[in-house]
């Protein structure tokens, strides 16, 4: 989860800090970019990034939540039969493993489809405060690619999210299936 995370944070703090650099202006980043670009700074970056992650990561999950459920209806109509599906996989650990790697993916893709709009507000709020030729081009440009990238986002997890749920209720049903019965009949 560390790695999710941190891939998470990165756009965020890249995000946050286009936004801060365009609230700035160009000159007084002009100034300051020595001391950004330095091994201390990117300690704190690093840092901040990773804190930021977590923190987009629980605000998407937060968005979600609601298509999530009804992704999650299809196959499971109770919160305890989904856990209860968890559970029966749990003696097989290469569904497990495999499951885990899906939510991971699913992880990813829910945090950047936030970074994604995080990024088009400071890429649009940059164009606009620095000196840049043809503006209305790129600004145009970051808006219709940020949204398609936040809408490619929005398609993968939704797609690794349904798979995963559809995935797991087919894993369970067929775990149930494998464990013997106990308390069978004895015969003598």
């Amino acid at each position: 989860m560390f790695v999710e995370v941190l891939v998470i944070g990165i756009g965020a703090l890249a995000g946050v800090f286009g936004c801060i650099a365009a609230i700035a202006g160009y000159d007084n980043m002009h100034k300051i970019a020595t001391v950004l670009s330095s091994t201390s700074a990117s300690g704190v970056a690093l840092s901040a990034a990773y804190a930021l992650g977590i923190v987009f990561d629980r605000a998407a999950d937060h968005l979600l939540t609601s298509p999530r459920r009804r992704l999650r209806q299809r196959y499971f109509s109770t919160n305890s039969a989904y856990d209860e599906a968890r559970r029966a996989i749990l003696d097989f650990p290469h569904l497990v493993a495999m499951s885990d790697y899906a939510r991971s993916r699913m992880r990813i893709c829910r945090g950047w489809l936030l970074d994604c709009l995080l990024l088009v507000l400071a890429s649009s709020l940059l164009i606009w405060r620095f000196p840049i030729h043809d503006r209305w081009s790129l600004f145009i440009a970051v808006i219709v690619l940020g949204g398609l990238c936040a809408a490619g986002f929005y398609l993968c997890w939704r797609s690794i999210t349904a798979t995963g749920y559809k995935k797991l209720a087919q894993q369970a049903s067929h775990a149930a299936a494998a464990v013997p019965s106990q308390g069978g009949n004895v015969t003598a």
